[in-house]
Protein backbone atom coordinates (compact mmCIF):
# COMPACT_ATOMS: atom_id res chain seq x y z
CA UNK A 1 0.00 0.00 0.00
CA UNK A 2 1.22 3.48 -0.88
CA UNK A 3 2.34 5.63 2.04
CA UNK A 4 0.12 8.70 2.39
CA UNK A 5 2.12 11.86 1.90
CA UNK A 6 1.95 14.49 4.64
CA UNK A 7 -0.26 17.43 3.71
CA UNK A 8 1.72 20.69 3.86
CA UNK A 9 0.24 23.80 5.46
CA UNK A 10 0.12 27.11 3.58
CA UNK A 11 3.34 28.28 5.27
CA UNK A 12 5.04 24.97 4.46
CA UNK A 13 3.98 25.25 0.81
CA UNK A 14 5.67 28.64 0.59
CA UNK A 15 8.95 27.15 1.87
CA UNK A 16 8.58 24.09 -0.36
CA UNK A 17 8.14 26.40 -3.36
CA UNK A 18 11.46 28.03 -2.54
CA UNK A 19 13.17 24.63 -2.24
CA UNK A 20 11.61 23.40 -5.50
CA UNK A 21 12.91 26.50 -7.29
CA UNK A 22 16.33 26.81 -5.62
CA UNK A 23 17.13 23.20 -4.81
CA UNK A 24 18.98 22.29 -1.60
CA UNK A 25 19.34 25.41 0.57
CA UNK A 26 20.29 26.62 4.02
CA UNK A 27 17.71 28.22 6.31
CA UNK A 28 19.23 31.63 5.52
CA UNK A 29 18.93 31.03 1.75
CA UNK A 30 15.31 29.90 2.09
CA UNK A 31 14.48 32.84 4.34
CA UNK A 32 16.15 35.37 2.01
CA UNK A 33 14.26 33.94 -0.99
CA UNK A 34 10.86 34.37 0.63
CA UNK A 35 8.67 36.96 -1.07
CA UNK A 36 8.30 40.03 1.16
CA UNK A 37 9.55 38.04 4.11
CA UNK A 38 7.04 38.85 6.82
CA UNK A 39 8.34 36.07 9.02
CA UNK A 40 11.53 36.18 11.00
CA UNK A 41 14.51 33.93 10.46
CA UNK A 42 13.70 31.85 13.54
CA UNK A 43 10.15 31.28 12.28
CA UNK A 44 11.54 30.01 8.99
CA UNK A 45 13.90 27.73 10.93
CA UNK A 46 11.09 26.36 13.11
CA UNK A 47 8.84 25.69 10.14
CA UNK A 48 11.66 23.83 8.35
CA UNK A 49 12.32 21.78 11.50
CA UNK A 50 8.63 20.82 11.70
CA UNK A 51 8.67 19.98 8.00
CA UNK A 52 11.66 17.71 8.62
CA UNK A 53 9.77 15.95 11.40
CA UNK A 54 6.77 15.46 9.07
CA UNK A 55 8.96 14.11 6.27
CA UNK A 56 8.32 17.00 3.89
CA UNK A 57 12.01 17.93 3.71
CA UNK A 58 15.31 16.18 4.21
CA UNK A 59 18.23 17.72 6.09
CA UNK A 60 21.95 17.34 5.48
CA UNK A 61 23.66 17.88 8.82
CA UNK A 62 27.23 17.28 7.65
CA UNK A 63 28.01 21.00 7.47
CA UNK A 64 27.68 23.72 10.10
CA UNK A 65 24.69 25.20 8.27
CA UNK A 66 22.17 22.45 7.66
CA UNK A 67 21.03 22.04 4.07
CA UNK A 68 17.32 21.41 3.52
CA UNK A 69 15.83 19.77 0.42
CA UNK A 70 12.27 19.05 -0.59
CA UNK A 71 11.57 15.37 0.07
CA UNK A 72 8.68 15.26 -2.39
CA UNK A 73 8.58 16.57 -5.96
CA UNK A 74 6.39 19.57 -6.68
CA UNK A 75 4.25 17.57 -9.12
CA UNK A 76 3.61 14.85 -6.56
CA UNK A 77 2.50 17.40 -3.95
CA UNK A 78 0.32 19.21 -6.50
CA UNK A 79 -1.38 15.93 -7.49
CA UNK A 80 -2.03 15.04 -3.85
CA UNK A 81 -3.49 18.45 -2.99
CA UNK A 82 -5.55 18.55 -6.18
CA UNK A 83 -6.98 15.05 -5.60
CA UNK A 84 -8.01 16.07 -2.09
CA UNK A 85 -9.51 19.35 -3.35
CA UNK A 86 -11.48 17.64 -6.15
CA UNK A 87 -12.78 15.02 -3.73
CA UNK A 88 -13.88 17.55 -1.11
CA UNK A 89 -15.16 20.40 -3.27
CA UNK A 90 -16.33 18.76 -6.51
CA UNK A 91 -17.58 15.38 -5.24
CA UNK A 92 -14.59 13.70 -6.89
CA UNK A 93 -15.42 14.99 -10.39
CA UNK A 94 -12.44 16.43 -12.29
CA UNK A 95 -14.84 17.47 -15.07
CA UNK A 96 -16.84 19.67 -12.69
CA UNK A 97 -13.65 21.28 -11.44
CA UNK A 98 -12.35 22.02 -14.95
CA UNK A 99 -15.70 23.36 -16.14
CA UNK A 100 -15.93 25.64 -13.09
CA UNK A 101 -12.36 26.86 -13.53
CA UNK A 102 -12.80 27.58 -17.23
CA UNK A 103 -16.16 29.30 -16.77
CA UNK A 104 -14.76 31.73 -14.17
CA UNK A 105 -11.35 32.52 -15.66
CA UNK A 106 -10.35 33.61 -19.14
CA UNK A 107 -8.21 30.86 -20.62
CA UNK A 108 -5.60 32.00 -23.13
CA UNK A 109 -5.31 30.36 -26.55
CA UNK A 110 -2.12 28.72 -25.29
CA UNK A 111 -3.90 27.32 -22.23
CA UNK A 112 -6.76 25.96 -24.33
CA UNK A 113 -4.30 24.39 -26.79
CA UNK A 114 -2.43 22.71 -23.92
CA UNK A 115 -5.73 21.42 -22.49
CA UNK A 116 -6.78 20.07 -25.91
CA UNK A 117 -3.40 18.36 -26.31
CA UNK A 118 -3.70 16.77 -22.87
CA UNK A 119 -7.25 15.57 -23.60
CA UNK A 120 -6.18 14.14 -26.97
CA UNK A 121 -3.26 12.36 -25.30
CA UNK A 122 -5.46 10.96 -22.53
CA UNK A 123 -8.07 9.85 -25.05
CA UNK A 124 -5.52 8.07 -27.26
CA UNK A 125 -3.99 6.32 -24.24
CA UNK A 126 -7.44 5.22 -23.12
CA UNK A 127 -8.28 3.86 -26.56
CA UNK A 128 -4.95 2.01 -26.80
CA UNK A 129 -5.54 0.47 -23.39
CA UNK A 130 -8.97 -0.89 -24.41
CA UNK A 131 -7.92 -2.45 -27.76
CA UNK A 132 -7.06 -6.11 -27.75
Amino acid sequence: MKKKLPKPTEAELVLLSVLWQRGPSTVREVHDALPDSATGYTTTLKILQKMFDKGLVTRDETQRSHIYSAAIAAEQTQRQLLRDFVRRVFAGSPAQMVMQALSDEHASKEDLAAIRELLDDLESKGQKGTKK
